[in-house]
C-alpha cells in the first residue's frame, strides 16, 4: 500500500466575538464548530483572539485614557485560563462535532492579576487539548495588554489529518518563525487575523501577500481566519471624529480564505458578513511543491545557513521549594500560587 494522503475539508471562521464576553463568546464558538462538523469539516479555523475579544480599541483610543483602562481590565476578567471550564466548554464542543480546532483566545496564567497572551487554542477531535501558540511578538497596541509567548509555543501539533500549526497576525510573515514551523511539515496552517489593523493599513490586501506567500513557502495548505468588526464592538469603543470614521468604514467586512499550497486561493468571499469559507483539499497536493521546493530539506544549504530556537518555556521565577505553607489559611482556601507554566 502506498503512503497517499488523505482528502479533507478545511473550514475558516469570519466572525466577530461576543465583544468582551466570554461566555457568549465560547457559546458563539461552539455554535460555529458545531456547523463545521455538520457540514463535514475537519479542521476549523478561529480569527485572532475570538474569546473574549482582540484589543483593537488601541488603534482608535488613547493608550492610557479611562475607556482603554476599562476595555483592558474587562478583557482580563474575560480571559482564558487553559485548562479550565471554558477550555472544557470548547473540548466538548469539538468532540460532539469530531473536529480540530484552533481557536484564538486570550490567554491569562491561573491565579494571577496582570499578564496576557495572544495565543491559539488546539484542539483535538476527541476534545483533548493539543497544545498552544502563544504570539511570539505582540503588535503595537497589543503590548499594553499581551506579553510574548516562547518558542515551547513554536510548535505543529500531530492531529488526525496530519501537523496542523497557527500563528497570529503578521508574525505570519515573519520569515525565522516561518522557518522554525516549516522544518516541522506542516499540512495545514491555520493564520489567525483580527477585523482591522490600522487607517494607513488594508487587513485584504496584508492577509492576501502574506498567506499566499507563506503557503508557497511551507509547501501546505492556509487557513486564513479572520475578526468582523459589529456595532456592538464600535459602541464599546465610544470612539468619535475620524477614529469612529474609520471604525464605520470597517464595520462588517472579513476577508476569510484558503490558500493551497502554490498559493493559490482556493475560496470564494462570502456574501454576508460572517460565516464559515469551506475548501475540501487533497493533502497529496502538498507534495509536489515539496518536491520541488523543500526549505527544511533538499532546498536550502545547512552548511550556509543555521537557525537557532530556544524551546523552553520562559520564566522569571525558580522556586525550589514548591511545598504549600502550613498555614490556617492555606489550609482553608487552598494554595493560590500560580502555576508553574506548561507547554499545553
Amino acid at each position: 500500500m502506498s503512503d497517499k494522503l488523505a482528502t479533507i475539508k478545511l473550514a475558516a471562521v469570519q466572525a466577530a466575538s461576543v465583544h468582551l464576553d466570554r461566555d457568549a463568546s465560547i457559546e458563539k464558538a461552539c455554535q460555529l464548530i458545531e456547523e463545521a462538523g455538520r457540514s463535514g469539516a475537519d479542521l476549523i479555523g478561529f480569527p485572532e483572539g475570538f474569546i473574549p475579544a482582540h484589543p483593537s480599541w488601541y488603534t482608535v483610543l488613547p493608550a492610557t485614557g479611562m475607556r482603554s483602562m476599562a476595555l483592558a481590565r474587562t478583557l482580563f476578567q474575560n480571559a482564558v485560563v487553559i485548562p479550565s471550564d471554558a477550555t472544557d466548554r470548547l473540548s466538548q464542543a469539538c468532540r460532539d462535532a469530531g473536529i480540530t480546532a484552533v481557536i484564538g483566545i486570550c490567554e491569562k496564567r491561573a491565579q494571577t492579576t496582570g499578564t496576557m497572551f495572544n495565543t491559539q487554542l488546539f484542539i483535538g477531535p476527541d476534545g483533548e487539548i493539543l497544545g498552544k501558540h502563544q504570539k511570539i511578538m505582540p503588535t503595537v497596541g497589543e503590548r499594553l495588554v499581551h506579553t510574548g509567548g516562547g518558542g515551547d509555543t513554536l510548535t505543529a501539533y500531530p492531529t488526525p489529518i496530519g501537523k496542523v500549526s497557527a500563528m497570529i497576525c503578521t508574525e505570519n510573515a515573519n520569515p525565522l518563525a516561518v522557518a522554525t514551523l516549516l522544518d516541522q511539515y506542516p499540512m495545514v496552517h491555520v493564520a489567525a487575523w483580527p477585523a482591522f489593523v490600522s487607517p494607513a493599513l488594508e487587513l485584504s490586501e496584508i492577509v492576501s501577500a502574506v498567506s499566499r506567500g507563506l503557503a508557497y513557502s511551507m509547501g501546505c495548505y492556509v487557513i486564513n481566519a479572520c475578526g468582523v468588526l459589529d456595532d456592538a464592538t464600535i459602541e464599546a469603543y465610544q470612539a468619535s471624529g475620524e477614529e469612529l470614521a474609520f471604525l464605520e468604514r470597517c464595520k462588517g467586512g472579513g476577508c476569510a480564505s484558503i490558500v493551497g499550497p502554490s498559493g493559490q486561493i482556493l475560496t470564494k468571499p462570502l456574501d454576508q458578513p460572517e460565516g464559515i469559507v469551506y475548501a475540501e483539499v487533497d493533502l497529496n497536493s502538498t507534495l509536489v511543491p515539496k518536491l520541488v521546493h523543500d526549505f527544511a530539506g533538499h532546498y536550502t544549504r545547512p552548511d550556509l545557513f543555521s537557525l537557532h530556537v530556544n524551546r523552553s518555556t520562559p520564566t522569571s521565577v525558580i522556586i525550589s521549594n514548591t511545598s504549600a505553607p502550613s498555614c490556617d489559611a492555606t489550609e482553608k482556601y487552598g494554595d493560590q500560587r500560580p502555576e508553574t507554566p506548561k507547554n499545553l
